[in-house]
């Protein structure tokens, strides 16, 4: 069984759906469910059920998915090992905003105990730049929140959160229990520089053009707010601050955290790294 193979079955394993299989994989479906077939063929039993409703293992598909896995998993590490011997033992990781976030305590716990010699170097990106430095090589790979522009990016979704409306606690609108966009029509927000990505810009100023101060980084949304009345949008989970209150936003679509790299990078503690962070963020 080819690696290749083994990573494609995984893929389609987890995802219960070819297609959305394939654009994890970035490659079409029919390649996919043509190499799916030979697996099944190189095996001697059918390892998944197709039908209407959908994509489900087999007991046999079952037992090849713990076992591919597990030899994923020790090729990583082997891969791993090799890089650490021959020197290339650092990873620099860009973060956006708020590293405090519960899942990057446990991924950066589990990074440690999977790859003690590994050095990793953390940059904190400012919020004008979504990708944390990747096109510019500042970074090897990124956590950060989607949308922007994925050209030349591989991007991987962890997780969904919800949103809201960052208010000063005495603001008349943080009276109620939820928000839409078009409430806050009439405030100036804070926004980004000129430059920023325009697809992260949109989905951070509620899909419109807004006034405002200028910001580059959590902090100085906060008290953006906090002086000068500002609003805007943030994580509804975060804890905003003395004076300052986060209302849902109710028309609003969940941010995607992701984790992000330059397309065809195969470094084995990119790789590493990424197989860690999805597992971390299921939790």
């Amino acid at each position: 069984m080819e690696l290749r193979t083994l990573r494609y079955f995984v893929a389609v394993a987890e995802e219960l759906h070819f297609g959305r299989a394939a654009a994890r994989l970035h490659m079409s479906q029919p390649p996919l469910s043509r190499a799916i077939k030979r697996l099944e063929t190189e095996v001697g039993a059918a390892l998944l059920d197709r039908s209407s409703a959908g994509v489900a293992l087999t007991p046999v598909g079952l037992v090849l998915l713990d076992e591919a896995r597990a030899l994923l998993d020790y090729a990583e590490r082997a891969r791993v090992r090799v890089a650490t011997a021959a020197g290339a033992a650092t990873l620099t990781v860009g973060i956006l905003g708020d590293s405090t976030d519960p899942g990057i305590r446990r991924l950066a716990a589990a990074y440690r105990r999977q790859h003690p010699g590994v050095e990793v170097r953390v940059r904190e990106a400012e919020l004008s730049d979504p990708t944390c430095g990747l096109r510019a090589g500042q970074v090897d790979v990124a956590l950060t929140r989607g949308p922007f522009d994925e050209s030349g990016l591989t991007v991987r979704g962890l997780r969904a959160d919800p949103v809201g409306a960052l208010l000063r606690a005495a603001d008349p609108l943080a009276r109620g229990g939820g928000l839409r966009v078009a409430d806050l029509a009439d405030r100036r927000w804070f926004r980004f520089p000129e430059g920023t990505d325009p697809l992260w810009q949109s989905y951070w100023h509620g899909g419109e053009p807004r006034e405002g101060p200028v910001v580059r980084a959590v902090q100085e949304c906060r008290q953006a707010v906090l002086w000068n009345g500002t609003v805007g949008i943030t994580l509804l989970g975060h804890e905003p601050g003395e004076g300052l209150t986060v209302v849902p936003l109710t028309d609003m679509p969940h941010s995607r955290m992701v984790v992000a790299w330059n397309e065809g990078d195969a470094n084995p503690l990119v790789r590493s790294f990424v197989r860690i962070a999805s597992a971390a963020y299921r939790v």
